[in-house]
Formats: C-alpha cells, sequence, structure tokens
C-alpha cells in the first residue's frame, strides 16, 4: 500500500516498515510526518491509500498479476540485497529467488547494429542453453536480441520495464512479452497504468543490475542507458562486461570506454561464463548463420569492398563486426587491408 503513495521512496518505505506494524501507521500516521508529508498523512487517515491499494489489487488479480514483496518466498535474493531495491514487484510470470546467482544482463543500444544484434542473440542463446537465465529491459536493439536468444535456446528470461507491467513498450514487443512470461518473467515495480516516463528507468536498470551476478554491455554510445545500467552493477559489486568495438562505431564509444574504466572484455558466451566463474560453454552459432562469416570463400582473402559488396553493410558496421571476429580468432587480417576466415 505504501509504495503506491505519491512521491514516497523505496528508502522511506524500508524505514516505515522497520519501525513497527503497517497497523499501527494505518491507524495513526502523524507520528511519521518525518517521511510522510502533509498530503500523504491525509490520504492515510481518511482510508483513500488503503482503497487505492484494494482497487489495485483487485486490477492486478484481473490481469494474471502477482505483486510481491521483500517478505514473499520467491523475492529475488541478491535483489534485496542492492543498496536501494523495490519495494514491491509486480510479476508476470514466475519468479525463482535463488536464480541471482546463475543469472546475467546483457543490454545495449537500441539502434544497434547489425553485428551487435547477431552476438547478443548468439551470446544470449548459448548462456541460455547452459542453464543461465538472461535478464534485459525488452528495449528495442541489443535488449530484444538477448530475449529472442533465450527464447531461441528454450531457455528463462527476465524482462524489466520502465512502466506498469500492463503497458509493453516498445508496442511492437507486445507478442515478445508473451513468450516472456511463459519462459521466465516479465517484472515492474511501478504501479499499473504508469506510462514508460524517461524518469523511471534508471529505477528499471538498477532492477537489471542488481538481478544477477552480471552486466554485459554488448553495444552503446557514449551517453546511454545500458552504461547506467553497467555502472550500477560496479557500484553494487556486481561484475561489469563490454563486448570491443572498432572507434569508428558510435556503438563502440560506450563500451570502449567502459573497457578502459577497468570493465572485463568479452567476446561470446563462454567469455562471459569465464569470468563469472561458470562451466565455460563449447557452443558457438553455425558459421553461416553470420551475415558476415559467411561472405568469406573458403581459403580466399576477401578485401573490405568485397565484403561490403557482399553484405550490403556500411563501413562503420563491416569494420565492427570484423574487429569482434578478429578477437574471436575467427578471421585473420592480412597485409594490404586483406581479411582471411579461419576455418
Amino acid at each position: 500500500m505504501l509504495a503506491l503513495l505519491p512521491r514516497l521512496t523505496p528508502a522511506a518505505i524500508r524505514t516505515l516498515a522497520a519501525r513497527g506494524p503497517l497497523a499501527a501507521l494505518l491507524s495513526d500516521p502523524e507520528p511519521h510526518a518525518d517521511l510522510l508529508d502533509d498530503e500523504m498523512r491525509r490520504r492515510i487517515r481518511n482510508g483513500e491509500a488503503r482503497r487505492r491499494a484494494e482497487e489495485e489489487r483487485t486490477r492486478a488479480h484481473a490481469l494474471g498479476v502477482r505483486i510481491v514483496d521483500g517478505t514473499d518466498a520467491d523475492f529475488p535474493i541478491l535483489l534485496g540485497r542492492i543498496f536501494d531495491p523495490p519495494p514491491v514487484l509486480y510479476v508476470r510470470g514466475r519468479l525463482l529467488a535463488a536464480e541471482g546467482e546463475t543469472s546475467v544482463a546483457i543490454v545495449g543500444a537500441r539502434a544497434a547494429t547489425p553485428g551487435g544484434v547477431s552476438l547478443a542473440r548468439a551470446m544470449a542463446r548459448d548462456l541460455a542453453s547452459s542453464g543461465a537465465t538472461v535478464v534485459a529491459g525488452l528495449a528495442r536493439g541489443i535488449d530484444t536480441a538477448a530475449h529472442l536468444g533465450a527464447l531461441d535456446a528454450g531457455g528463462r528470461t527476465v524482462a524489466v520495464l520502465g512502466c506498469g507491467i500492463d503497458r509493453v513498450y516498445p508496442p511492437e514487443n507486445v507478442g515478445l512479452a508473451r513468450a516472456i512470461e511463459r519462459a521466465g518473467a516479465i517484472v515492474s515495480e511501478f504501479p499499473l497504468g504508469t506510462p514508460p516516463l524517461p524518469m523511471h528507468f534508471p529505477r528499471r536498470n538498477s532492477i537489471i543490475a542488481g538481478w544477477g551476478r552480471g552486466v554485459v554491455v554488448v553495444e552503446a554510445a557514449r551517453r546511454s542507458g545500458a552504461l547506467n545500467t553497467a555502472r550500477t552493477a560496479a557500484d553494487e559489486g556486481r561484475e561489469v562486461m563490454a563486448v570491443p568495438g572498432h572507434p569508428s562505431q558510435e556503438t563502440s564509444t560506450g563500451t570502449n570506454q567502459l573497457l578502459r574504466d577497468g570493465a572485463a572484455l568479452v567476446r561470446d558466451a563462454a567469455d562471459v561464463a569465464s569470468e563469472l566463474g561458470w562451466e565455460v560453454l563449447a557452443t558457438a552459432p553455425e558459421p553461416d548463420t553470420d551475415q558476415v562469416l559467411g561472405a568469406f570463400r573458403k581459403d580466399v582473402p576477401a578485401s573490405l569492398d568485397d565484403l561490403r559488396q557482399r553484405t550490403g553493410l556500411e563501413t562503420p558496421a563491416l569494420l565492427a563486426r570484423l574487429s569482434q571476429l578478429e578477437l574471436g580468432e575467427e578471421i585473420r587480417r592480412l597485409p594490404g587491408a586483406l581479411f582471411l576466415r579461419q576455418s
């Protein structure tokens, strides 16, 4: 009920909960005027806050949504340990309290490159195949690819929203959200009907950062919500990993800066698993499913112009993907600006 009071922060809610039973506060909110302003206390005294909470529970039940808090047995354990955990979670799907130890977030740019989308999807697929839970924010680009990769593997994925759970954003991901609900969970800390306002996404990002063992940023510009997620994860003592990219690529400026700041360099699911102390994965995507790898001819070096014509990619995107493939030792750079596929 307290979570529905306007302007009452999660930290204030925790402080109020520590002071004693909720019933005592509802009967006399005045001793808590240091945390409850005049309007909040008025709503509690006249019963408006209680009625609002009952209406919210009724609506949630009708929508098949559960509302859980830190006292519920399936509230995520690692999430509950962050500095400012959400007071409640609205949930569609199934929570697993202990899954944080085998969870990792994969996030990145909304305006992602084709290579970044392909890498994120393959990374998520291989991690989910090993039993990891993939966490992301249902956003366009890298986050969507991460969810799809986990679903490709028949694995578990969790989507964290920056709006009410009854509103899917972006709207084109309604079908994806339904699939995630069946295979994992969709969660939000915001009341039903809350719109996806920019001010909500830092809170969403803190949940993503705190859900599991670490965060992988696949692509990110210099100013990006994914970087906010990574910094929050670092502040919480979680692992921060980033995929390197070509310096000319705008979506690599953020990830390259993370690497300069000390993030672990990862190229694929095996690198992520190694960083987190999980079993290193041997699974790899079929070579020819990669647009750039498929453009090589067996044992024949290819120039940048050859690859640009065969893939249709613009030069910055092509260079970014070639750099990733070179780091993964799937191609080799030869003198004369030529490239050779290793296998």
